[in-house]
């Protein structure tokens, strides 16, 4: 099957992903429009973490997630496919493997990764697969990209915990990609993309969700 033809919800194989390009054609802003801190974050304060989550449209997830006391810095960008850094309509093609994933730089002393793990699920609906809601393509599919072992284990088992509440409820299996962030470099999307909506605040927000609150654990 030529990938021309594709269905824009099935992955690429590396083969048949874009190749991409060696560098950035782009500049990011230095100053984070709504916290105090840089948007590109190669380095971080001393004892902060780096959270990587893909929950369809990746504008309203930033928003949700730079409103939390204790995130430092939050970005947007693309995770989990082949191509090197990718275009936003790259990615939109369904050609490259990437998701719209929301990186977030934070202190555990202030919100836990078990809280953001938690807000996560809460805020989009993870038994969609290849969409959410109207969003349909493998961009949308719902994501964790852990940082550390230590996260690994908190997100499998919060999702066996939501997994449990979702079927007691009657909704369908959760299909939540969990992978390592070191499998797949996080690149940053373009800077008319990064906090998009304090730059807009009327526009779009995908939050399809299941409306299930976390149980408490």
């Amino acid at each position: 099957m030529s990938i021309f033809s594709r269905h824009k919800t099935t992955l690429p194989t590396a083969e048949e992903a874009l190749p991409g390009r060696a560098g950035s054609d782009f500049v990011i802003a230095a100053k984070h429009r709504v916290l105090d801190a840089p948007v590109v974050t190669p380095t971080a304060p001393e004892g902060y973490e780096v959270a990587i989550f893909g929950l369809g449209c990746f504008w309203g997830a930033e928003e949700i997630y730079w409103q939390k006391p204790g995130v430092w810095s939050t970005s947007v960008g693309y995770a989990g496919g082949t191509t090197e850094n990718p275009t936003y309509d790259e990615v939109c093609s369904g050609r490259t493997g990437h998701t719209e994933a929301v990186r977030i730089v934070f202190d555990p002393a202030v919100i836990s990764y078990a809280d953001l793990v938690k807000t996560f699920f809460e805020v989009h609906d993870p038994t969609q697969g290849m969409r959410q809601g109207n969003d349909v393509g493998t961009q949308y599919r719902s994501a964790i990209y852990y940082t550390t072992p230590e996260q690994e284990q908190t997100a499998r088992e919060l999702t066996r915990v939501y997994a449990d509440e979702l079927t007691r409820r009657r909704y369908g299996d959760i299909t939540t990609e969990i992978r390592p962030a070191a499998e797949t470099p996080y690149y940053y999307a373009e800077d008319h993309h990064q906090q998009y909506l304090d730059k807009h605040p009327s526009g779009y927000r995908c939050h399809a969700n299941t409306g299930v609150p976390f149980p408490p654990v």
